[in-house]
């Protein structure tokens, strides 16, 4: 059973989901100017749909507010986009930083640095946003508020002049520049003084290593800046950790719990042969980066990185954000020592069935259930901290897996309860369609069919399912009807 106290609810974030109407639009984002790229659409890297086209939760957020608490549920997770809030250049306000070469160890941001944010600040925003959070507030959900979801203002990354001039040339490189990390703690100190009083539990950013992952190694699938080089993957990593330990240090000040949202995905060998790549990929996948911010520690990576401890961002968190949508089955090979393999996980085919059987969403996602278990059976024994499952999720338009999908996965967060697993809460990607990144309007997550024209909502099928699972406090009268291993 789930308690009484357990977090039923849905994600949101922003670019991908406030636009929509008019006067809604936020063109000052570096994805905003990558999906419009010629150059990305004729080559087919990104879709072509732009996201001023989107749901628009920016003016509709009390319909999807209503919908989410006539479904039953007690929680929602937002996010504030930098660049809304901050249209133009903070970098002319001084803070005080101390470094030790390219280590960012302190960043204090005074009251009068604040009131300096405060005259550059789009402040219309900032108050149209507490109207979002409040309006949340008054229904009675917790409130989760995320402040980084892949998005960086143009004046801090231009993918653009990356791909022209290199990522080491670039004037504007996000989270290769150590200035980012310093103008994301400004941002996270001013968000900390005008949405403090109305936030239950902040989160500093969401997936860091998919921005690094996709962005610098995996660059065909239409992330910016889409630029090929390990190096630029450690260095946003770190640099995207070190932007988290200081921004939770002003974040802290408010007196709320903050965390951080990773996406997990277990990994599992191919072959008994293949299990010391296994470790290898877990390790980089899974723990590289979340032990940066609870045991102060960057691992060695030979070839790549240097170990390095960091007392300054030394339990730097206080809850785990888990994302989770596959798993990852890996063999020995490639420059990491593994590689993964095709048929498993993220690599299969669209609308089939995986090697092992299991049906696959219309991304080419592998439904493995059990690996949402595993992933928070492993992070339970290295981190001992509590966690809430943050995003799950199925690209289904027709909502053929996803009813299935939602009592499979919620079945094993109640195993994981069960067993004395600290997990607080389930918010499902998400409560309505929205914008896919680089897929457009192709994939949809939504509890709620959203047509794009008319921006109306309709309940699918699932949204129904969820509810019935929040009523019963349970899966355990529907788990006997899905049609795959659990």
């Amino acid at each position: 059973m789930f308690g009484r106290d357990f977090l039923f609810g849905a994600s949101l974030s922003g670019f991908q989901f406030e636009m929509g109407m008019k006067g809604s639009e936020d063109p000052n984002t570096d994805w905003f100017v990558w999906v419009r790229d010629p150059l990305n659409i004729s080559s087919g890297l990104v879709s072509g749909d732009l996201p001023e086209d989107g749901p628009a939760y920016w003016n509709l957020y009390e319909k999807d507010h209503e919908a989410m608490k006539e479904l039953g549920m007690n929680a929602i997770r937002i996010g504030v986009e930098w660049s809304r809030i901050f249209p133009k250049s903070t970098e002319e306000v001084e803070v005080e930083v101390e470094m030790d070469g390219n280590d960012v160890k302190r960043v204090e941001v005074s009251e009068r640095a604040i009131e300096e944010l405060e005259k550059l600040a789009n402040m219309e925003a900032v108050e149209h946003y507490r109207k979002i959070m409040k309006d949340a507030k008054d229904r009675g959900f917790f409130l989760i508020v995320n402040l980084n979801h892949f998005t960086l203002p143009i004046w801090i990354h231009d993918p653009i002049e990356v791909r022209k001039v290199g990522i080491e040339n670039a004037k504007r490189s996000g989270w290769y520049s150590e200035k980012t990390v310093v103008e994301f703690a400004k941002f996270a100190a001013f968000c900390a003084k005008h949405f403090g009083d109305l936030v239950d539990a902040w989160s500093t950013m969401n997936e860091p290593h998919v921005v690094s992952s996709i962005g610098y190694i995996l660059t065909t699938a239409g992330f910016p800046p889409a630029y090929p080089s390990f190096e630029a993957f450690f260095r946003t990593m770190v640099n995207q950790a070190q932007a988290h330990a200081r921004a939770y240090d002003v974040l802290k000040k408010t007196g709320k719990e903050v965390g951080l949202i990773y996406s997990f995905s277990p990994v599992y060998p191919k072959s008994e042969k293949d299990e010391r790549a296994a470790e290898m990929a877990n390790y980089i996948q899974n723990f590289w980066f979340m032990d940066s911010i609870t045991f102060g520690k960057f691992g060695e990576v030979p070839g790549f990185i240097e170990g390095k401890n960091r007392e300054d961002m030394k339990g730097r968190f206080d809850f785990i954000g888990v994302n989770y949508y596959t798993r990852t089955v890996v063999e020995s090979g490639g420059p990491l020592g593994w590689r993964g393999v095709a048929g498993y996980g993220h690599a299969c085919a669209p609308s089939s069935r995986s090697a092992d059987g299991y049906p696959t969403s219309e991304f080419g996602w592998e439904v493995f259930p059990k690996g949402l278990y595993d992933a928070l059976k492993m992070l339970h024994g290295r981190y001992k901290m509590k966690m809430i499952v943050t995003e799950n999720g199925i690209a289904d338009s027709e909502d053929r897996l996803r009813p299935y999908f939602l009592v499979s996965h919620l079945y094993e967060v109640e195993k994981a309860l069960e067993e004395g697993m600290p997990v607080f809460g389930y918010l499902h990607w998400s409560i309505i369609d929205n914008y896919e990144w680089a897929q457009g309007y192709s994939k949809r997550f939504g509890l709620f069919y959203v047509d794009f024209k008319t921006k109306e909502r309709f309940p699918r099928p699932s949204a129904f399912v969820y509810s019935r699972i929040i009523s019963d406090g349970t899966t355990k009268k529907m788990i006997g009807g899905v049609p795959y291993p659990v």
